[in-house]
């Protein structure tokens, strides 16, 4: 498999066919249906991909293939368990190529984004300083316990960002290590970071640089040398890809000098007693260093699955269709007046399918709760786990109500929250098609059901009378 060389991160149209002709990818759940509040049923439109995205039927054909011949690897003699170690070591080797790694990085098998860039943070040099946006998710903006750590300014344009960085970066001890952590796309607005010259800017002043791509790569190419940073991180269940698994590839020196980010068999090579009734360890020096423990075979089988299937489809025909189901969400909102889209870097910017918007005169979570309920449609509300961004773009204080998943407003009520809409390449059209359908019905209409909050939730109102006054009205 040869890897789609990542040329642009621009949403600029190109001279590719028509993406109305282009099928979404085939994803488990397709078929799915759920009940409505007010009675039948319809299918699930899942629109939380920013969350987990459904598994490719792809990949679950090919685990599921796999399945039977499932061994424990790199210590068995049997057939199953030499099988399997080699299905785990070329899944290393496609993932690298999905990613144009360089020659000598390393790639990682991990549990997710949060547990990949929280290896790298234990693996930091002492006296490192780390750069992070305020605007990063959680998993890139809390794992630095560890390093000093300079928290930057939302930007308002790339070349703020860019500036921001540099100028971050003068004033450090120039002496010192250095790491800069990014998204590639943000988890709230969708909007594509300047990757490229933040990398530029970081190696301009001796600092190395981390891309989180936990939002990028289900949606656009990603090569570390392309983009020349040092390490990126992704998760498999945004990817297309479930069972709990996720990727560090980089640069191996920081990784083989570090302590094991576990201690365990599988990391160590040798380990014996000393006389003084101690013991010596010595620990591998590749990628199984940081892999203590039995790894998630499937897990980073289905990765590699992905990133096959990724590649197969090719992602001009995948970026182009998921930019006309962009334009028909952002249609959609603009025509409603009492939408307010949120957005770092303006209307015009570059950005994959991730859209957050909040709707005047409605608590995000009573929104939410009706499009599922009365609509079967998924999103999300809350502040997705990116406080510091969406008070920022929402201009809250910092102690306004609204945490991630539990908001503290009475439907009706105003909270410090946002609802975000979220889509890929296994998305039909009739999904996003309803979803602006349902956010313009609500809008003009208001909601069909009652609704009432429950541990910190907004859901539809059950009981004997709040039924009848909905079927009544």
């Amino acid at each position: 498999m040869s890897a789609t060389p990542a040329t642009t991160l621009s949403a600029e149209p190109t001279d590719s066919a028509d993406p109305c002709c282009a099928a979404p990818l085939p994803v488990l759940g397709r078929d799915v249906t759920v009940p409505l509040v007010t009675g039948g049923e319809v299918t699930y439109a899942a629109l939380d991909y920013a969350a987990s995205a459904p598994a490719l039927q792809r990949v679950w054909d090919d685990v599921a293939a796999y399945a039977p011949y499932y061994g424990s690897v790199h210590r068995g003699a049997g057939y199953l368990s030499q099988l399997s170690t080699d299905l785990f070591e070329n899944a290393r080797k496609t993932v690298a190529e999905f990613l144009g790694c360089r020659e000598g990085d390393q790639v990682v098998f991990t549990r997710s984004t949060t547990d990949s860039l929280n290896l790298l943070a234990a693996a930091l040099p002492a006296d490192c300083q780390v750069f992070v946006f305020e605007t990063e998710h959680h998993a890139s903006l809390l794992p630095w316990r560890d390093a000093r750590v300079t928290y930057l300014d939302a930007p308002r344009t790339h070349d703020e960002a860019v500036h921001t960085l540099e100028r971050a970066l003068a004033d450090r001890d120039p002496y010192g290590p250095a790491l800069v952590c990014v998204t590639g796309a943000s988890n709230v607005t969708g909007e594509l970071w300047p990757v490229r010259e933040l990398a530029a800017a970081a190696h301009a002043h001796g600092a190395r640089i981390v891309l989180d791509a936990a939002q990028l790569a289900p949606h656009h190419p990603v090569d570390v040398r392309d983009l020349d940073v040092d390490w990126i991180a992704f998760s498999g269940h945004k990817l297309y890809a479930p069972f709990g698994s996720g990727v560090l590839a980089g640069r191996a020196d920081w990784l083989q000098k570090a302590e094991p980010y576990l201690a365990g068999g599988g990391a160590s090579r040798k380990v014996a007693r000393r006389a003084d009734g101690g013991v010596d360890v010595e620990w591998h020096d590749t990628a199984a260093r940081h892999e203590a423990g039995s790894p998630n075979v499937i897990g980073a089988y289905s990765i590699a699955s992905a990133c096959k299937a990724l590649d197969e489809a090719g992602f001009d025909a995948l970026v182009e269709r998921e930019r006309h189901l962009i334009a028909t969400v952002r249609a959609g909102l603009a025509a409603v007046p009492q939408v307010r889209v949120l957005s770092l870097f303006g209307d015009d910017a570059p950005r994959v399918g991730v859209i957050s918007f909040v709707v005047d005169g409605w608590n995000s979570s009573h929104f939410a709760a009706a499009l599922s309920a009365e609509y079967g449609i998924g999103v999300r509300d809350g502040l997705f786990c990116a406080h510091p961004l969406v008070r920022t773009l929402l201009g809250g204080a910092p102690d306004e109500p609204g945490e991630c998943g539990a908001p503290e407003a009475a439907p009706g009520e105003r909270s410090l929250n946002a609802i975000r809409v979220s889509f890929g390449a296994g998305t039909p059209d009739e999904h996003v098609e309803r979803f602006v359908r349902a956010v313009r019905e609500l809008v003009t209409d208001g909601a069909r059901w009652n609704y009432r909050t429950e541990d910190g939730r907004c859901v539809p109102d059950t009981g004997t009378e709040a039924v009848a006054e909905a079927t009544a009205a």
